[in-house]
């Protein structure tokens, strides 16, 4: 078993070029002490935590080492049920890389580490699960399905709706044409996020994180957020463009990649555009709360409608509705998240014959065009459980979430978001005139307009984005055209040394 020392990997990881050269045979085999496989987490503070509690569940797991660069965090973890007290700690993922004694990682960072971190692990012989979306750009998510193959790694993506059972029946049904052809496949995260404020200047950062490390590929600048349940730099990172990606990186790859999955298209769509903006208040956040996004597609388009606002203006929808009066309750029950057929975080997959209808990770129904209830899907399955799976058997076809499949979805979602990011303000007459003519695309924005009317959004005041239309050039990842010169610009980023994802496709 050949494993890279410390000083061997901290050198070839700063060097950036992806120079490590290691025979793909040698790490053909599972190491492991007594059979078990060794498993560290990398990213603690979020989905990581999540990921100690399926795996501590797993047989044959065990989980050998933490990391995070931040050490109030890593206290924490290692007092979560599962964790050996005695259990290796570590701030800088490129140390835990360097350890022979671990088999695979799984990797719950903020999205701007996804990919290198991924990569750098395959360098080093580790198996990878990696959490969604798997890349901050484009460029960098080709590179991390790249290094899968090139170091004959198993990458499992962390896109867990594809490990439901009933979910997966539903796309076979559909695709079968059971309800004849598919008219439109949508996507949905209508998901409550409210304002994270406003600062009047960089916010300090705790004394506690290791910020260098933190801020990995991404501008060393001081954190412009300061949230009072989160602080300077966590979770919100999300709504800054140098970390995160919206909530269509964050919830809403889940609902595209489904999208797409029923749609059976394996690529990238012919054409992209969005509208929306930051809406309904004014804070410190970059990305939208308010999008829609047309992928055209040869199939049929693919539509992502993203809603962070509730139903109408008032209170959140998550108030505690055990103690009030009626007409109380039916005001929260007002001002709760909207539904599309059923579905506010979810898919509907509207066909000639009917549609399909998922609410949630594991279960669909189907409709037909009465809106009869015909059929119902229903059945989990485990996603680290099948990651853990393939690592013994090296069968990477049985890959619910395989890296090549996140890179396409979370593609999807990098593709709304340079869209809007090279668009321009408009006028609501303007954005009539962009819709005219296409009743899939009136229907969606026209919704999305009357939504944002129930918060009194004066838009001559906060004018939504009409995003550029964006043209891929066939077979290819990169822009054509129009706006093209812009665009091309935002498929990868300037990586900050020695944080560099190396060039491997």
């Amino acid at each position: 078993m050949k494993h890279l020392n410390r000083r061997s990997f901290l050198k070839t990881s700063a060097l950036a070029a992806g120079a490590v050269a290691f025979s793909a045979r040698s790490w053909s085999q599972v190491p492991g002490a007594n059979g078990d496989i060794r498993v560290a987490v990398i990213g603690l503070n979020g989905r990581g935590k999540n990921h100690v509690n399926s795996l501590s569940a797993i047989q044959g797991v065990r989980i050998a080492a933490l990391c995070d660069p931040d050490t109030a965090v890593l206290d924490k973890a290692k007092k979560l049920e599962g964790v050996d007290g005695s259990v290796k700690t570590y701030t800088d993922l490129r140390e835990l890389f360097a350890a022979p004694d671990i088999d695979a990682v799984t990797i719950a960072t903020p999205n701007h580490w996804h990919s290198l971190a991924g990569i750098w692990a395959c360098q080093a012989g580790k198996d990878v699960y990696v959490e969604k979306p798997i890349s901050h750009n484009i460029w960098e998510g080709r590179q991390l399905a790249a290094a899968a193959k090139k170091y004959n790694r198993v990458v499992q993506a962390g896109t867990q709706i594809r490990s439901g059972a009933g979910v997966r029946e539903a796309v076979e049904w559909v695709r079968a044409g059971n309800l004849g052809k598919i008219l439109v496949s949508r996507g949905l995260c209508y998901k409550r996020r409210d304002s994270i404020g406003k600062t009047s200047g960089p916010q300090p950062v705790p004394a506690t994180i290791n910020y260098d490390v933190w801020t990995g590929p991404a501008p060393l600048l001081p954190p412009r957020r300061n949230s009072k349940k989160n602080g300077s730099v966590h979770y919100e990172w999300h709504w800054f463009w140098n970390y995160g990606n919206g909530d269509v990186g964050n919830q809403g790859i889940h609902q595209m990649d489904v999208a797409r999955w029923f749609l059976g298209e394996p690529g990238l769509p012919r054409h992209t555009f969005s509208i929306g903006g930051r809406m309904g208040y004014e804070d410190d956040g970059e990305t939208p709360n308010t999008q829609v996004i047309f992928h055209d597609y040869a199939t049929a388009p693919l539509i992502f409608e993203v809603r962070g606002l509730p139903s109408k203006a008032g209170k959140a929808n998550d108030v505690d509705t055990s103690n009030m009066n009626s007409a109380d309750v039916a005001d929260a029950a007002a001002t709760t998240m909207d539904k599309y057929h059923g579905a506010g975080i979810g898919i509907v997959v509207e066909c000639e014959g009917g549609m399909v209808v998922v609410p949630n990770y594991w279960s669909a129904t189907a409709h037909d065009r009465d809106g009869k209830v015909i059929k119902e899907f229903k059945g989990k399955d485990g996603h680290m459980q099948n990651y853990i799976d393939v690592i013994r058997s090296r069968k990477t076809a049985d890959l619910y979430g395989p890296v090549a499949e996140g890179h396409v979805s979370s593609a999807l979602c990098h593709l709304g978001n340079i869209s809007h990011q090279v668009g321009r303000s408009m006028t609501p007459g303007e954005l009539a005139d962009r819709t005219q003519g296409n009743s899939t695309t009136a229907e969606a924005t026209g919704r999305m307009v009357e939504h944002l009317k129930k918060h009194n959004v004066d838009f001559t005041k906060t004018p939504l984005t009409l995003g550029a239309t964006l043209t891929l050039e066939s077979g290819k990842e990169r822009f054509k055209g129009e706006f093209s010169e812009a665009a091309n610009q935002l498929l990868r980023r300037e990586y900050r040394k020695p944080y560099v994802v190396p060039e491997l496709a």
